[in-house]
């Protein structure tokens, strides 16, 4: 339907998306847009293709810690901001490749480099024991 939004002037589109979760719950999207010659379908596939990335930028925070940067000079931020999309890049390949989230790759990483770590500090305490 078409209608207006408090404190936007112009008409846009109103879309309401329904579907259901893999647990049988519902849930409701509402969506905007302002192209009015856009239909359902082209409104729901534009916003499929635009969620997507949000997700890898969510990815690239997250995952490649984009915003933990230590870099001072726009030459070290570059070289930050390419090696993050570098390694969110590859996450995603290996999420495609294990069909795994790449958040749970991460978390994996995570927990296996800890038990490693913990493993090597145990072997140490032994050796000075």
């Amino acid at each position: 339907m078409r209608g207006y939004l408090k404190g936007y002037g112009h008409e846009v589109l109103l879309v309401r998306q329904v579907f259901t979760h893999k647990d049988g719950s519902k849930a409701t999207l509402h969506l905007v847009c302002s192209d009015l010659s856009c239909d359902y379908n082209a409104t729901t596939t534009t916003y499929k293709k635009r969620w997507a990335v949000e997700v890898f930028h969510k990815s690239l925070k997250s995952n490649a810690s984009l915003a933990k940067s230590p870099t001072r000079t726009v030459r070290t931020q570059s070289n930050h901001v390419f090696m993050t999309i570098c390694a969110a890049f590859k996450l995603e390949c290996l999420s495609i490749k294990t069909q795994k989230n790449p958040f749970a790759l991460c978390r994996k990483l995570l927990i296996n480099a800890s038990r490693a770590a913990y493993d090597q500090l145990q072997l140490l305490l032994a050796a000075t024991a």
